[in-house]
């Protein structure tokens, strides 16, 4: 069983790496910082918790106009993310066939598995992969728990990295609209 102080020992490395990925991704200059995106966003799709917007704001200075810029950026961080996720797709295809690691998740105090197959099942027979792609589109919200879920229930991995792609980078794209916005009524 976890105690308080366990899960803290894991928590504080883990948010100690986090914010060193985020700084990194923030102050990226140049071609090289497109490796730092990519890698920023694969690691964000199955391991890093957190924000995937952070990559917006990346000081590249590649030479490139506006919106050149950060179509680039979007490409590449959707591109990292779709990879990412491919990964995770992978584990989450091995948890499912792994018994022990299932029967401690359905054992444990909050059944993580039954609530995220509930939600993901409901999305997946409404929307099917159209419905991850729109999860993941959803701007601030952290996507690994949606990926695993949605994992745990297809085995289409075309599809899935399709899907996650697509959801990564309409969630780029609401970003951007809506600190456009936000900045047109400044």
């Amino acid at each position: 069983m976890l105690t308080t102080v366990s899960v803290l020992a894991f928590e504080a490395p883990i948010a100690a790496v986090f914010g060193g990925f985020e700084s990194l991704v923030k102050s990226a200059t140049g071609w090289f910082g497109m490796v730092i995106i990519f890698v920023y966003s694969f690691l964000i799709a199955f391991a890093l918790p957190g924000p995937s917007e952070v990559v917006l704001a990346a000081p590249l200075d590649l030479g490139l106009p506006t919106w050149a810029h950060f179509s680039s950026i979007m490409l590449v961080s959707a591109t990292g993310k779709a990879v990412g996720s491919v990964l995770a797709f992978h584990i989450g295809q091995e948890v499912v066939s792994s018994g022990p690691i299932t029967r401690w998740l359905r054992n444990s105090r909050w059944d993580v598995l039954e609530w995220s197959e509930n939600r993901s099942v409901q999305l997946a027979q409404k929307y099917g992969y159209a419905g991850l792609a729109m999860a993941l589109s959803v701007p601030f919200f952290p996507d690994t728990i949606s990926i695993y879920a949605f994992a745990v229930l297809e085995r289409n991995y075309t599809r899935f990295a399709i899907a996650t792609f697509l959801g990564s980078l309409g969630r780029l794209v609401v970003t951007i609209g809506f600190f456009g916005v936000v900045a047109a009524l400044l």
